[in-house]
């Protein structure tokens, strides 16, 4: 039987933090009990409430519930959420549609396709980026999944016009930038997240979409969704970006995290309470 919803949801800040996010935006004795959620080389790097986690597994049981997120395949798989892994999975900005855990080949070659014809290519943007981001603020240069290209960066170094000048010369070359925290992103205009879930949505058939992110690369599909939510942080807080379908947490941090998983419970169990149509 298919899943009467689908819950879209964005992990970095949104529902998962590292114990720096977590510290920023929360006093410890607040918090409660966390779990780690993700591993690297045996040290825990990210985590949710404990109570995030009861919701979120109880959402995984009853909902289509779909990460979407900017990580490649390989950082995606160092997590481990509540309730297992999911049937979807949206990675790389919509560059991957995970099944099962495996990219399916065809929609990486749409994808690859439909970027080729749009805006400069990704050797054009390195090229840029290596002219204009150097000196000791430049903490490391990544290409993800040869599709993308970031920076991490020293915040108190970083030159004060440096994001808008680099967005301006991107969108000159049909390449959007989003800041994350320390990291600055390029990517192809057509690349996105809300493309990859509407095929998602397609294949899995359900009737309605929930959705939660709080990035300036989640808005696209915050805005097709049903219902969405973010947290008061992060870069669509800094955009004060609004919609008809949005909700606004109280919480900041990790317990917005825990509020959103609450909400995606509350909504899930709305959906199976309404009466059957037709």
């Amino acid at each position: 039987m298919r899943p009467d919803t689908l819950v879209a949801t964005d992990l970095d800040r949104t529902l998962i933090y590292s114990m720096a996010a977590i510290d920023t935006a929360n006093a410890r004795d607040d918090v409660g009990p966390l779990r780690c959620v993700e591993w690297l080389d045996g040290h825990e790097l990210s985590f949710m409430t404990e109570a995030a986690a009861r919701s979120l597994q109880t959402v995984a049981g009853s909902a289509e519930l779909v990460p979407i997120t900017t990580r490649t395949p390989a950082q995606f798989a160092r997590v481990l959420l509540p309730g297992g892994a999911t049937q979807y999975a949206v990675t790389s900005n919509g560059g991957h549609i995970l099944v099962g855990g495996e990219p399916d080949p065809d929609w990486r070659l749409a994808v690859q396709t439909r970027i080729a014809g749009d805006g400069s290519a990704l050797a054009e943007v390195l090229a840029g980026l290596q002219e204009q981001a150097f000196d000791d603020w430049v903490l490391n240069r990544k290409v993800a999944d040869d599709l993308f290209c970031y920076l991490v960066v020293d915040l108190a170094r970083l030159p004060p016009d440096f994001l808008e000048s680099w967005t301006d010369w991107c969108a000159r070359r049909g390449w959007v930038v989003s800041m994350q925290g320390r990291k600055i992103y390029a990517l192809p205009r057509s690349l996105t997240k809300e493309s990859a879930l509407a095929e998602v949505s397609r294949r899995v058939g359900a009737g309605r979409l929930l959705a939660a992110g709080d990035g300036a690369l989640d808005a696209g599909f915050l805005a097709m969704a049903d219902a969405a939510i973010r947290p008061p942080h992060g870069e669509l807080a800094e955009l004060n970006w609004q919609a008809p379908n949005l909700r606004i947490t109280a919480a900041y941090g990790v317990l917005a995290g825990e509020e959103i998983t609450r909400w995606f419970l509350d909504q899930v169990d709305r959906t199976a309470c309404q009466p059957a149509t037709g």
